[in-house]
């Protein structure tokens, strides 16, 4: 490594142990009122370019990386900003398709710190998240990109995102998830991802459940936001298995497309490239159509890292970061009809504070066996509680208990090759933490 190469590197590896020194991600303050200050400080650089807001309990960041690829293949400028990130902080900001450079992310991060210290002593410390937030929407007014792609870190109204005036809000399917912070049922949870929708903006909404349709209904109609619905204004009209994953018939606001292929796996993220699609005709000026083309292309391009992503063949190994119920509960279905095993080995290692039961009992109808263990996070269940409530669920047989990442999936591959190779599987899931470290543990491409 060159001098100048490694001096990059410590530069920013201080940056990023400066920003986590800020606290843990998952701490939730309900308040606009520190990032807002810092925001006007800075020149409010997120009104300098469109935004597409997208809020929901699952398929935020794939929803998030199919509209830019659409967006990018009308020869766009696009920013995106998801969250969290499976192996680098820098993933989570992107500039025409790429993350950050170290050296672009260390600067963005010298820029604004002054401010962040003068924010810190007038009006409360700022978060992590609200700071790599202020990052992504200074980096985006630098490029300068005509549009951003901004995920929801949790929530909506409170979100840190939300000083943002999204042109089109998208909500992904709203399901149970962080009820300690966002409330203790899906009304509750629907109201606080129905802040992102604002007056006189589009509304694409995914499939929801009734009590959530209702709350964002009722927020869309008070705001005067005009309201796209899955299954009514836009939908997937036909898909069915292709090599490497689907093909689609797609309805969007503005026309038919047909024979699009999405190189993912599962009926969610069908749904989901619906939903990008209706995001970007929403933002597109006029009543044309995007272009068979366009969408074509654009969706064959896509990729979802850590989404039912296959890292290794001989057996297949997939990674997946399904961390609740509803998103085990897409998994499977996904796995199901795009890989029927003859033989699954499930590794799982979860956090403490999920719906462990369910997520364990929406496994062991295609799970042989588990391989319990930890992922690198502090808030991962030990592998002892977790071995518990999974021999609970799959009889003492079928578990396994391995105390590293690195050794489960050694063992989880060693119990898939007892079974035939080419029906053989092993799916490492239960926590975004668990796909990142699995991906660099399986030098999976980035």
């Amino acid at each position: 490594m060159t001098t100048s190469r490694t001096l990059r590197v410590v530069e920013y590896r201080a940056v990023e142990q400066a920003i986590m020194a800020r606290g843990v991600e998952w701490d939730f303050d309900p308040s606009l009122d520190r990032i807002a200050a810092l925001m006007e400080i800075l020149g409010d650089p997120q009104k300098s370019y469109k935004v597409v807001h997208i809020a929901g309990t699952n398929g935020k960041t794939s929803t998030a990386r199919m509209t830019e690829a659409l967006l990018r293949e009308r020869n766009l400028r696009v920013g995106r900003y998801t969250s969290p990130h499976l192996q680098s902080m820098r993933e989570r900001i992107s500039v025409d398709g790429e993350p950050l450079s170290e050296e672009r992310f260390t600067e963005v991060y010298e820029d604004i710190a002054p401010y962040l210290e003068l924010i810190d002593a007038r009006v409360g410390k700022l978060s992590f998240f609200e700071v790599l937030t202020a990052m992504a929407f200074a980096a985006f007014a630098d490029a300068p990109v005509d549009v951003a792609v901004v995920e929801t870190g949790m929530g909506g109204t409170f979100d840190a995102t939300n000083v943002a005036d999204g042109t089109v809000a998208v909500i992904t399917p709203v399901a149970l998830d962080h009820t300690e912070y966002l409330g203790p049922d899906i009304a509750t949870i629907a109201g606080e991802k129905a802040g992102i929708i604002k007056p006189k903006a589009t509304v694409v909404l995914a499939q929801q459940a009734l009590p959530a349709a209702e709350v964002l209904m009722r927020r869309a109609a008070e705001v005067g936001a005009v309201v796209a619905r899955e299954g009514l204004e836009f939908g997937v009209l036909h898909r069915e298995l292709a090599m490497g994953g689907q093909l689609l018939q797609l309805r969007g606001l503005k026309g038919v497309y047909e024979d699009v292929f999405l190189p993912l796996y599962g009926a969610h993220q069908a749904g989901n490239a619906a939903g990008a699609l209706a995001a970007v005709e929403a933002l597109t000026a006029g009543d044309d159509p995007l272009g068979d083309e366009v969408v074509r292309q654009g969706f064959a391009q896509v990729s979802s890292p850590g989404r039912l992503e296959v890292v290794r063949r001989g057996p297949t190994v997939l990674v997946d970061a399904a961390h609740n119920p509803a998103g085990m509960e897409a998994t499977v279905e996904a796995l199901t009809e795009a890989f029927g095993f003859t033989r699954l080995v499930a590794v799982v290692a979860v956090m403490a504070d999920k719906d462990v039961e369910t997520i364990l009992d929406l496994l062991e109808p295609v799970a042989e066996e588990i391989v319990v263990t930890r992922n690198s996070s502090p808030r991962s269940l030990s592998p002892d509680d977790l071995a518990v409530r999974a021999q609970a669920v799959f009889g003492p047989d079928r578990v396994h208990i391995e105390d590293r990442l690195d050794d489960a999936i050694d063992t989880g591959i060693g119990l898939a090759d007892q079974g035939d190779e080419l029906g053989s599987g092993v799916l490492i899931t239960g926590s975004v933490v668990t796909a990142g470290d699995a991906r660099v543990l399986l030098k999976a491409a980035r």
